[in-house]
């Protein structure tokens, strides 16, 4: 069973290609308040392609407040590449080829493939914040398509978190 890295806690690393651009490393990101790494099933996910076309609406009100994104999956670049192009989701970052160690690093859940638009095992979805120091700052994980944070709502929260230094929580076992 995956394990969540603790909140407060340096976050694991993570080192990816990108459809587009060099390789992104989290070590390397300096953002002003946050990196948020939204982790996606695949192509084969109609719900994925909604959620990353709400990301990609807000990205820019994102960018607005030190928050920059990056979407992440296991799937080859080729796929990643299509759901990049095919979603409509420029300029957002697209990293692939997750892999299984890493997905277990982040504490997500990897599911085997059920039907044939899913080509290999993939990583179930989840959010995460990272501070410009590279402490995780929120984890949310889920194991299946339909159970993800409003991207909206968190927005919202982005300014409330700066101006009162609302810590991360969750760190007592």
């Amino acid at each position: 069973m995956p394990t969540t890295p603790t909140p407060d806690s340096q976050a694991p690393a993570l080192e990816l290609n990108l459809t587009a651009g060099p390789k992104w490393k989290l070590e390397q990101q300096s953002p002003d308040t946050f990196t948020q790494i939204i982790v996606y099933r695949g192509l084969h996910c109609p719900v994925c392609k909604e959620y990353l076309g709400t990301s990609r609406k807000l990205y820019e009100q994102f960018l607005e407040k030190g928050v920059e994104t990056i979407h992440v999956s296991m799937d080859s670049k080729e796929r990643a590449s299509e759901a990049h192009a095919d979603w409509g989701l420029d300029p957002v970052p697209m990293g692939y080829g997750l892999t299984r160690e890493q997905a277990a690093d982040w504490g997500l859940y990897v599911s085997d493939p059920i039907q044939d638009s899913e080509k290999a095992p993939f990583a179930e979805p989840g959010v995460f914040w990272v501070r410009p120091d590279g402490r995780l700052y929120l984890a949310a994980v889920s194991n299946s398509p339909f159970a993800r944070p409003n991207l909206e709502f968190l927005l919202g929260k982005v300014d409330f978190i700066k101006d009162k230094e609302y810590p991360a929580r969750g760190q007592a076992a």
